[in-house]
């Protein structure tokens, strides 16, 4: 168990997405972006993982693992699929999952835009549009007047810092130009100048779409706000735990500037910000460093280091100056006793960051099970609970039984909590 306590209402959940568990989200512009030829995309999405039709034996499984809360989105392009017309039955089954969650006395953790959006608005060039913060701040208030007055967090964005933290990533030169060529065939096969999406994003497009999805987060702040004045409102950003070796200072600080600073002063006016994190990455005078050999390696190649997280959470906070809430982290890795592994050290850094003084409001694990991860297709591996991807049969890993474990035993007073 962590050495520091978790305050007594500490919220701790699992994460999901729509597009990447929901299926058949055929309005959708990450729908039609799998589909045009060529494409980033290394397979469709399909089904998913059948969530659409199994969410309420999904959200046993969140309450069988002793846990509070379950971070899930909503998909706008369900809710409003032309545009100007919202789909009832689309509202109706995202109530359900609400209600649903708090039937098991686990707190709604909504996400406005998890990447994906209508395949009308990317006609219209997305976050490029003048137009793009009434259009999402409108679909936010839709939201929030079904059933805004029972969710417990509200989240405008997730990962909108992404595309630059991509450009750090070194990707082949030939993603890049992947990306192109989807966006061209999307253009032409929907018949517009410029198809765009929040999650192919053209590096020329980068400050365009950085002021829309500002200005939208803020118009959609104010539309929650407005329908529920205490309802914490934040979003969520992916953050590694950037380490400079002797002689690497200056790039950390210049890859910090690029990628989450901005973001992190937005978030200086909201409620809280979320920290999403996978890695840390150590940079030296020439850029980035090796793993150590022999170190345990995840599935991007960077060693896993469960001290990651503490050093994300503590730099956000130093930044933002509001509250934390750990909306993803985890492991990318087919070998599920890393993750086993990987759980409980990292939450002991969580607790220490928070014994150090950062307000830490909660920890979604990502993910509730494997699923379709954007352009690398069901490849990667994070879940908590493996699909058999032909009968979408979910079966508990040891990592889970390991969380479940480790949570109850901190909800019933053992050590390190009060």
């Amino acid at each position: 168990m962590p050495a520091a306590s978790f305050p007594a209402d500490f919220l701790w959940g699992v994460a999901t997405a729509g597009h990447q568990n929901e299926g058949d989200n055929v309005t959708s512009d990450t729908w039609f972006l799998e589909n045009v030829q060529p494409t980033v995309f290394r397979e469709r999405s399909g089904k998913a993982t059948n969530g659409w039709e199994l969410w309420e034996s999904d959200l046993d499984l969140v309450a069988g693992l002793n846990l509070t809360a379950y971070r899930f989105s909503v998909e706008w392009a369900r809710i409003e699929p032309a545009e100007g017309s919202f789909d009832e039955a689309a509202l109706d089954h995202y109530e359900a999952i609400v209600d649903g969650c708090r039937a098991r006395g686990l707190a709604p953790i909504v996400t406005f835009n998890h990447f994906t959006s209508p395949h009308w608005f990317a006609q219209r060039g997305a976050w490029l549009d003048p137009e793009a913060p009434a259009l999402f701040a409108r679909y936010c208030g839709v939201v929030m007047d079904r059933f805004g007055d029972r969710i417990a967090f509200a989240l405008t964005f997730n990962e909108p810092d992404l595309p630059e933290m991509l450009t750090w990533a070194g990707l082949p030169p030939f993603v890049a130009e992947l990306e192109r060529a989807t966006l061209t065939a999307a253009s032409e096969a929907a018949g517009v100048e410029r198809y765009r999406a929040g999650n192919v994003m053209l590096r020329e497009d980068f400050a365009g779409m950085r002021a829309g999805m500002t200005a939208a987060h803020l118009a959609a702040k104010d539309a929650i706000k407005a329908r529920r004045a205490d309802l914490p409102v934040g979003l969520s950003l992916a953050m590694c735990d950037d380490v400079a070796a002797p002689g690497g200072e200056e790039i950390v600080a210049r890859k910090r500037a690029e990628v989450y600073d901005y973001w992190l002063r937005l978030a200086a006016d909201d409620d809280f910000v979320g920290v999403q994190n996978y890695e840390r990455l150590h940079y030296g005078p020439d850029g980035l460093l090796p793993a150590e050999e022999g170190a345990v390696l995840n599935g991007m190649g960077t060693t896993v280091d469960p001290d990651s997280l503490r050093g994300a959470v503590v730099y956000a906070h130093e930044v933002s100056g509001v509250p934390v809430l750990v909306s993803e982290h985890g492991v990318s890795t087919p070998e599920d006793d890393i993750r086993a592994a990987f759980i409980e050290p990292s939450l002991e850094g969580l607790a220490q960051a928070i014994a150090d003084g950062v307000p830490v409001l909660g920890y979604c694990h990502w993910t509730l099970m494997d699923n379709f991860e954007w352009i690398f297709g069901y490849g990667p591996q994070l879940g908590l609970h493996s699909v058999d991807r032909e009968t979408f049969e979910r079966t508990a890993k040891p990592s889970a039984g390991v969380y479940a474990d480790l949570v109850a035993g901190i909800r019933s007073g053992g050590e390190g909590s009060r």
